[in-house]
This record gives C-alpha cells, structure tokens and sequence, in this order.
C-alpha cells in the first residue's frame, strides 16, 4: 500500500526529521521509538506501514535536505552517523521537493499545486497521497464571505482580485488544492487549514477525510493528562499560567504577534473543555535563539483542597521539538492513509490524540482521546485472510 507523503514545508526541520527516521526505520537502523501506532497496543494494526511512505513536497526555501539533515545533526536532533547513513536516499527524496507555486491567481496557484501532487502520485505508482502541512504558524485570517460556500469559494477564487486581495489563507489554500487532487489533508499546525465549511464541503464532494490542528508534542501534551487528573479529583484549579521559550525557525515565527496568539490561543483550549471553565492565566511563548529546535515550558498550578486548604503543582518541560513531532506526523499519515482506504470521509475527530485543538466535539483529556483513537485503529484494522 505504497502511500505518498507530501509535505507543505518539506525542508524545515519536523519534515526532515520525519524523513531522516522514516528511511532509518525502513533500513533496520532505529527502532520507532515515539510513534504510536508502533506502541504494543496497536503494532501492526495499520497498513500503511512506515516503510511504505513515499515523501515530498513543498517549501517557500531552497536548502538542500542534505544540508538541512546536516543541521539537525549539528544541533543535536539527529544523530549524525544516522543523517549520514540515509544520505542517498534523502538525495532520492530531494528529487520530489518542488518549490511552493505562485500564479497570478490563488485559483492558479491551487491547480499548479494540484498538479505537482498527481505527478508526485504517478511517477511513483502511488495508492494515494496524504498531504500534511508542517509549515510555519500563520496569523488568523479575517473572515471572508467565500469561506462559506463552496461555491462561492471557487468563484472567488477565479477572480482575478484574488491576486491582491486573498480568499484564502496559505494553509487554507494548500488544503483546497490537495482536496482537488484527490489527496486527504492533514494540518499539524494551529493555522487554519481545512477548518472551513466550504472546505468541509469540498471534502465531502471528493470522498476525502482530514484532520487537525496543531500537533500535541510538550507542555500541552502534559496538560491534557494532569487537567482530567483535577477535574476527577474535584479539585479546583484556580491559576494555571505557563511560559514556553523556544528557538529554532518555528519559534522566530511565533516571535511575529499574530501567529503567536494564533499558537496560544490553540495550547490553552484543552484547560476549559477539561475542567469546564478557565482559570486564571495565560500560556506565553517567548523566543529564545540559542535553544535552537528544543524548548522549554514552566507551568505554575494553583489549586484549592478541601476546607480551602491552597496548594500548587509546578512542572517543567524540556525537549526537542522536532523529535518529538516527527513520529506523530508519521503516524497521521499512516492513519489518515487508512482512514481513506476505508471510505471515512469529512474530518476525523478520532485523531484529537494528536492534536492540540481537534476537530469536532471531542475530550480533551489524554486517555479518554486514547480509547477514542484504540476504537478507530480496531475499525480500520482489516480482517485476516483465511
């Protein structure tokens, strides 16, 4: 079940690292340490499997994969025996990284891309392709009346004022395109996506599924565990404040005021829909050069006992970004790759997993998200042959 992954943003660091740890695994090198669907509840359950990915994709940059694999290795992502031993076929994958079109119009823009995807899918012989956007965090778009429909979607679109009045947002376009070439589309980061009704309903025309937003790799990921752990508790949370610093190209983004209440506003969801109100607080993300692709989160908890008795938690949180995403960008591919083959259309809440803020009503605590994603592996599991 040979499965293309295309990926907007092929050249940055959690697109690299996927593909570093993805010819690893397929070569024997690594074990598939952090992808979940490799956990022994669900190994083996999914076709595709990791070797069957086949990866490209596009980038607004030119850096050259090798040259980018030699940077995670210098920063400490990946190790560098590892980059070195996959250099030939990160040369092979280079062939399939495309530059991001530009057309006159977004109309332009979405075929061009469109087309570079059905190339991608027939020079490799491919059973479908799933795209997944790991690009940069993109401010909140203003909304536009087009969004609405679908028809009026593409009549916009189609305008030559398009041009210089955008329809779309870059995440919302690059999900139009992939849903006209047929592919299902995933987005990993808190920008807009495919989380439009006209989308929606393109999606539905096309039979496809899709899935978001933000991946869940750090301090959110701790939140969606200890917030459940209160509320069953009947503990009341009365501050819950945190300060996430982060370098690398992702947090020099997130150093732009849009795109970081865009990123905020996505990490704080999981505290009210878990303990069913907000407390005080704020999630605050600085940037931080010299950290480079790893981060660091503190989070402060105070939290009132019986008779009123005041307590706090404190956690700290540090790890490296990419590494972290690169597996679950993985694994959403595989699944997303499933869930198509399987007929599922329209988006897929049974991924909130992965997700900081996931599609449709969902729980946002972590283990219940884990029965939830159990249940749907359990459905896209073929049976055995006799």
């Amino acid at each position: 079940m040979r499965t293309g992954t295309w990926l907007i943003g092929a050249r940055g660091s959690v697109a690299v690292t996927s593909m570093i740890g993805a010819l690893a695994v397929r070569a024997g090198l690594i074990a598939p340490t952090g992808c979940v669907l490799e956990s022994p509840a669900l190994r083996e359950r999914i076709r595709p499997g990791i070797a069957d990915l086949v990866f490209g994709g596009h980038d607004v940059t030119s850096v050259p994969l090798e040259k980018k694999a030699a940077e995670l290795a210098g920063s400490g992502v990946v190790p560098a025996a590892l980059a070195q031993a996959v250099k030939d076929d990160l040369a092979a994958v280079e062939r399939h990284v495309r530059p991001l079109p530009a057309a006159a119009t977004q109309a332009g823009t979405a075929q061009a891309i469109a087309g570079d995807l059905d190339r991608f899918r027939r020079r490799n012989d491919l059973d479908r392709v799933v795209v997944i956007n790991v690009s940069t965090t993109e401010p909140a778009p203003a909304p536009h009346p087009a969004h609405a429909s679908l028809d009026d979607l593409r009549a916009a679109l189609a305008d030559p004022l398009s041009a210089t009045d955008p329809v779309l947002p870059p995440s919302s376009l690059a999900a139009y395109a992939a849903l006209t070439a047929g592919c299902p589309y995933v987005d990993f980061t808190p920008s807009t996506g495919a989380r439009l009704p006209a989308l929606d309903a393109l999606a539905r025309e096309r039979g496809l599924p899709y899935a978001g937003h933000d991946g869940k790799t750090g301090e959110t990921l701790v939140k969606s565990v200890l917030a459940p752990m209160f509320a069953q508790r009947n503990l009341k949370v009365r501050t819950w404040s945190g300060i996430n610093l982060l370098g690398g190209g992702d947090g020099a983004n997130l150093a732009r005021p849009g795109a970081n209440a865009a990123k905020s506003a996505s990490k704080q969801r999981v505290l009210p829909e878990t303990l069913g109100y907000l407390p005080q607080g704020e999630t605050r993300i600085d940037y931080l050069e010299d950290l480079g692709d790893f981060k660091t989160a503190w989070d402060l908890v105070t939290f009132e006992g019986f008779l009123g008795t005041g307590m706090r938690m404190e956690f700290t949180w540090h790890g490296c970004d990419s590494a972290l995403a690169a597996p679950l960008v993985l694994d959403l591919a595989r699944l997303t790759a499933a869930a198509h083959h399987a007929g599922r259309v329209g988006p897929l809440p049974e991924l909130a997993f992965f997700f900081k803020d996931p599609l449709g009503e969902v729980p946002h605590g972590l283990a219940d998200q884990w029965r939830t994603l159990c249940d749907l592996v359990s459905s896209l599991t073929p049976e055995p042959t006799p």
